[in-house]
């Protein structure tokens, strides 16, 4: 039986220029993560990453803490079936004013909640995307990124029979693969992906073909330092 152990990457930098790198408090949650393993005794037999930057990094912040010597002992795998999906395709089929050079920064400035108005937005979008209606216009339909991420994971575990596989990624994925592992319905998918933290730990196990859920979201390594702020979704 395999273990697959999926980490969402740490909280990355929205409202910048290029929102596809971590946060310094993102940074922090993936070197907390990293510490936390380094005191379990867990040990992988394998590490996989998506190819976004953010998820790159947060394996490399992880492992720096987890496992000092990975340079030497083993290097990560990079796997396209564990990137997120096309969010700004996602926004920019319903609210395409976001494609205007500035408009984001200036729609921060003058929002006194920005990340709470920017999610009621996205949330619109995303909810478009998932419900099929419009499959036609995504480059990546829903059911498309949904099997990609579910064949990511199981190749990855027909490839790894008896073995521990960390897998960093992003919260879509994640959802897409609790969608298919527990029968969520498309209605219900996005608040499953909401509710996913940053740097959380979800473990699946695989036998036969077969995925099952076995953990889900879990922020042990950081409810553990009582500093609310680090307990993050976005």
């Amino acid at each position: 039986m395999s273990q697959l152990y999926l980490v969402r990457h740490g909280q990355a930098s929205f409202g910048s220029r290029d929102y596809d790198q971590l946060s310094p408090l993102g940074v922090e949650q993936s070197q907390l993560l990293g510490q936390w393993l380094a005191t379990t005794g867990l040990k992988p037999q394998q590490i996989v990453h998506g190819s976004m930057v953010r998820q790159q990094q947060t394996a490399l912040h992880c492992l720096n803490h987890w496992l000092p010597d990975h340079h030497s002992a083993f290097a990560p795998g990079q796997n396209h079936a564990f990137d997120e999906f096309d969010h700004k395709e996602v926004l920019l089929r319903t609210h395409s004013q976001f494609s205007e050079p500035g408009y984001l920064e200036r729609f921060i400035a003058e929002q006194p909640a920005s990340r709470r108005a920017f999610q009621k937005i996205f949330a619109e979008s995303m909810k478009r995307w998932i419900e099929g209606k419009h499959a036609h216009e995504y480059t990546e339909s829903w059911p498309a990124f949904r099997t990609r991420c579910v064949k990511g994971l199981l190749h990855v575990a027909e490839n790894a029979v008896d073995q521990d596989v960390w897998i960093f990624t992003s919260g879509g994925p994640i959802a897409a693969i609790m969608q298919h592992v527990i029968g969520i319905p498309d209605d219900k998918v996005l608040e499953i992906n909401w509710t996913i933290r940053n740097a959380s730990i979800s473990l699946f196990s695989s036998r036969n073909g077969a995925l099952r859920l076995k953990q889900f979201n879990s922020v042990a390594h950081l409810i553990q330092n009582q500093r609310p702020e680090l307990l993050t979704y976005r």
